[in-house]
């Protein structure tokens, strides 16, 4: 009976047993593949020591033959390769493509999925390096660097015409797993929801202007009755168009992958941010600029206007009166430059935060409705920074107002020109 108990584990049952149980487990976290996937190879892994054990167990002398010993290790070595064969056979199957990889990340195995999205032919490229036999991919850049993230969204090898997120796992003594999953589908599930946004918001745009025109045509003087209902219309109408308007320039941002160049001179730029938030503010603000920094930026003037105008309004819309508004320009020590907006408003509850760049997500929906907000800001504003290789950082406490922050690397400044140096010397700080 002992002697059952301690090779059951060698019976086909645990063995499907731990493979559905993994499955599960990744099922729950999103990725039943994955989780399928490293019980599978960790049972190849287990099953192939257990044989080593008991060939070295089989092969020390022995005082005297004994067939009854030799029976047993016969039967337990045909099961345990019959169930390292059905594993081997179940990995080499998966619709993700799999590669066991060395300390040195040279190929050591690797599934049939594997030669479809990477490109992998055996055996000519078993013990091979990954990164050299990729050469030329965004794949063999990233093998090269810190393979600690997960490499998102890029065109397979073996077929450009499909997408793959790739992921490399820790395994064994300091072996690798890598895995790529086929992500066509979604790509192009996204690519159809991008196209009906802008088809939709283009067919919009000429209705809703019309509309407007209209509007504007009537006079509440000539209808004092209808003159609120006129108001509301009219205010109904500009929000609907701007609606139209952001979800435009978010179709044409998505669909790009980088910006046109140029310099942006920053003096002239934060003097135009601060008349813009005095506008809109009218008086009920206090709107402070600090140009602590003589670097201007390089990218497109238009959208890094946009992103940087849009984090201005937000803190107008949402500071009380009598709250200030801080516009800052300054310089890191290690080399990078931040523009940030802080306010006095009501500040943002921690787990918001990190939604707050999703389209139309509201933190209050009564309040954005009331300042006019389109919900669509932040979502702008996250698109151009990513073109311009730049981060969104956001500090907020409620009751403790907010900081919205957009970090650009030392190769997005330049040094600023001597003149405009000079202006912005002379008006470094200013406030309303």
């Amino acid at each position: 009976m002992a002697r059952f108990t301690q090779g059951a584990w060698l019976s086909p049952l645990p063995l499907v047993a731990g493979l559905a149980a993994g499955a599960l487990l990744g099922a729950l976290a999103g990725h039943a593949a994955l989780g399928l996937a490293i019980v599978a190879v960790t049972e190849i892994v287990l099953l192939l020591s257990r044989l080593r054990h008991l060939t070295h167990a089989n092969i020390m002398p022995m005082s005297a033959p004994n067939p009854l010993r030799h029976d047993r290790f016969m039967r337990r070595s045909r099961r345990l390769a019959s169930s390292l064969h059905d594993l081997r056979h179940a990995a080499a199957n998966l619709p993700d493509a799999l590669v066991l990889l060395d300390q040195s990340l040279r190929i050591r195995w690797f599934n049939h999925a594997a030669e479809s999205l990477l490109g992998l032919r055996r055996p000519n490229d078993r013990g091979n390096l990954l990164a050299d036999r990729l050469r030329g991919s965004e794949l063999a850049h990233w093998l090269q660097g810190d393979t600690s993230e997960p490499l998102g969204d890029i065109a397979a090898p073996g077929q450009p015409s499909r997408h793959i997120n790739v992921t490399m796992l820790p395994f064994g003594n300091r072996q690798h797993l890598l895995l790529a999953r086929d992500i066509s589908h979604l790509t192009r599930l996204e690519q159809i929801r991008r196209d009906f946004v802008a088809n939709v918001s283009h067919e919009l745009r000429t209705p809703l202007t019309v509309i407007h025109g209209y509007l504007e045509l009537l006079d509440p003087e000539d209808v004092p009755e209808l003159a609120p209902v006129l108001g509301e219309m009219r205010t109904q109408s500009k929000r609907m168009g701007q609606i139209v308007e952001d979800l435009l320039t978010l179709s044409r941002l998505e669909t790009q992958d980088h910006v046109v160049d140029e310099r942006v001179p920053m003096a002239p730029l934060l003097a135009t941010l601060r008349k813009e938030a005095e506008a809109l503010s009218k008086g009920r603000h206090r709107i402070v600029v600090e140009d602590l920094t003589h670097v201007d930026l390089v990218g497109s003037q238009k959208d890094l206007h946009s992103a940087l105008s849009n984090l201005v309004s937000n803190a107008v819309r949402y500071t009380p009166t009598d709250g200030c508004i801080t516009i800052r320009w300054e310089c890191l020590p290690d080399g990078d430059a931040i523009y940030s907006v802080s306010d006095t408003g009501f500040g943002i509850p921690a787990n918001h935060l990190a939604r707050l760049t999703e389209r139309f997500y509201r933190v209050s929906s009564s309040r954005s409705r009331e300042t006019g907000g389109t919900g669509l800001g932040l979502s702008i504003v996250k698109h151009v920074l990513n073109l311009h290789q730049a981060q969104l950082e956001i500090r907020s406490s409620p009751g403790e107002g907010s900081t919205f922050a957009c970090r650009f690397g030392h190769a997005r400044l330049l040094q600023r020109e001597a003149n405009a140096a000079s202006l912005s010397a002379n008006g470094s700080s200013s406030g309303t």
